[in-house]
Order: C-alpha cells, then structure tokens, then sequence
C-alpha cells in the first residue's frame, strides 16, 4: 500500500500483538494481580501468565491501534473505499511479529507507518476469565523506544483528528513524541483526541496528565474509575463530570452496562449501553473510542455519536478479543445507519 495521502485521523500509539488466553476465575489472583488490571511485565513474567490457559486468539493491538482498526472498518462497513482514511504510527521490532502486524494493518485498510527498533516487538497477554474481564501481562518491548522524530508531524497537522493515549507516559521518549505530535495538531487546528486508557495510567501520570490535558486535548475518552483518578472526585457522577469538565471541552465518560455520559461544552448528554452478549471486554473501551470518532469524522451531533460508541463497543464485547472481522458488517451498518441521518452538530 502507498503511505501517500492525508488522512483523516492519525493515531500515535503502542503497537502490541495481543494474546489472548482464557482462564479460570482465580487465576489473576494467583499469579497476584487484581482482575481488571493492566500489569507492565518483564518477558519471563508474562510468559508465566502466557502459560496459565488456553490461547485463543492472536491480533494486533494496542488501545490506540484498536481504535484506529475500528474507524476504518466502520469506514469500509459504510461504504467507504476511500484508502488511506486513517494511518498508525508505532514502534515495533526488526523481527516476525513486526512485519505480522504491518502487514495486519495493512490488509485492514490502515496505514502503516511503523518504525523499526532493535528491540523485539511489544506484546500484550490478555487474561479472560469466565465473567468476561480481562487482565493484561504487558512486555512493551519496541513501542518504548519510540521518539519524537518518528511521528509524521506534516500528517498530523493534515489530518482532521490527531489520536493517542496515556499509554505514551509509559517513557519520556514516548511522553515527547505526543507532546510534539499534539503542538503540530494544536497549530493547525487538528482535533485532539486523547483516551486515559487505564486507571493504571491515570494513578501514575496524574500530574503530568492534569498539567498536559488542559488546552490541549478537545475530546477526552475515560472511564469513570479513570476520571476519579484523575479529578480525585469520588462521590457522584455529576460532581466527577464538573470536575473533568475542567479538563476538555468534550469529555466521554464510559459507565460500563450503563452506557455513557458526555458533558460537551457544558451540556450532559447520556445514551444508554447498546445490548450484548459479554464475551470478553478486550478493546471495548477502544472500540467506543472508534464509534464516537466516527461520528465526529461524519459530523454526527454528540448524542449520535456516543450511540455509534456504544454499538461498536457492545459489538467488540461480544466476540474474543479486539476482533472487528468477527462482527457482522451488514448487522453493524443496519444499527448505525439510521444514526446517519440524525441531526448534524
């Protein structure tokens, strides 16, 4: 594939091949991690977790590469034979599991524009037990060493939204590189577009987060664990939306089973979780992201975007893993069509 061309949404993250294994119950406990949780590992550690069930499923991943594959599916599903739509910037390792997943995004309509590290490639073994969570036994391998100068500044100051996630506070060369990519954005009038990711991200980079988000993310993706993190407001919902309030002009608030709650410019907009059949919950966060964008990338007003988030994450919930060639295209596209037609923002 060219990597000519201008994107519509350029996302920065970690590129990961995900690893998906199912468990029993107790297993995160025994291996002495909280259910839920996203768990940086060294490699032997996570070959322990590697080797605690049964491999299902290999994809790629990485919450920011999750959620470009979805816009360019929902992309593809509408209609969309426009390539180049969206593009991927990461680090992976000169090695097998890299060319695996340039050559992933690439069958999926994504533009790769990876670089190359002499470090293996990341990966990330995901735990599902039989209530559908999800446990992560992360090895960041290449995606740490990704710099400044690696990220396509002319493709971000091009695009309509620029996209990553927490995970880049994981090092300070990361950190620098969506700092930059994100001046680029700023200056060109690129819409920032930034997901928390992880109540994990949000503890440890709460103040460097709270500086950098003010001013500079325009749409802010977080649960509701992740927000309580990060305003350290605990009580009710609508004093922990006030409170992120502060932080973006449109801040998402996932609620798990409930849906969402978006405060946009000061204005509340709740839409209620589309139904499912929990599966396994892997990249249902980065799915919602996707769902939301699209709307964005289509002019939707927020109510119908949200109700897009959640139609794609109750789809991503449903099937193992961050899997979008698992759904059903002609089902997705049936749900959210009407959803096209509603009122523009």
């Amino acid at each position: 594939m060219s990597t000519k061309g201008t994107p519509l949404l350029y996302g920065v993250g970690n590129p990961l091949m995900d690893i998906i294994v199912r468990v029993s119950g107790e297993m995160p406990a025994r291996l002495g991690v909280v259910s839920g949780s996203m768990n940086l590992v060294d490699y032997e550690r996570q070959q322990e977790a590697l080797s605690s069930g049964t491999i299902v499923r290999r994809l790629p991943g990485g919450s920011c590469a999750n959620t470009v594959r979805g816009i360019r599916w929902l992309e593809q599903a509408h209609g969309s034979g426009a390539p180049k739509a969206v593009a991927y910037t990461g680090a992976v390792g000169y090695d097998r599991e890299g060319d695996g997943f340039e050559a992933l995004l690439d069958t999926e309509g994504v533009v790769p524009l990876l670089v190359r590290k002499h470090t293996p490639t990341g990966s990330s073994v995901i735990l599902v037990t039989p209530d559908s969570q999800r446990t992560m036994f992360t090895y960041l391998g290449a995606c740490r060493e990704l710099a400044e100068d690696d990220v396509d500044l002319s493709r971000v100051r091009d695009a309509r939204v620029f996209h990553t996630t927490g995970y880049m506070w994981d090092t300070k060369t990361q950190e620098q590189a969506a700092r930059s990519a994100t001046r680029a954005a700023r200056a060109s009038r690129t819409l920032v577009s930034f997901d928390v990711a992880d109540p994990f991200v949000a503890r440890r980079y709460r103040d460097s987060l709270l500086q950098w988000i003010p001013g500079n993310v325009d749409v802010l993706f977080a649960n509701q664990e992740e927000l309580q993190e990060l305003t350290g407001h605990r009580s009710n919902e609508r004093e922990l939306l006030r409170a992120a309030a502060e932080l973006a002009p449109t801040v998402a608030m996932k609620i798990g089973a409930r849906g969402c709650i978006v405060m946009h410019h000061g204005t509340e907009c709740r839409a209620a979780a589309h139904p499912a059949e929990r599966v396994d919950t892997t990249g249902a966060g980065d799915a919602f992201a996707a769902g939301y964008l699209f709307g964005v990338l289509r002019g939707l007003s927020v109510a119908a975007s949200a109700a897009a988030a959640n139609i794609l994450a109750a789809g991503i919930v449903s099937v193992d893993g961050c899997n979008y060639d698992a759904l059903s295209a002609e089902r997705v596209r049936a749900e959210i069509d009407p959803i096209l037609s509603a009122p523009r923002h």
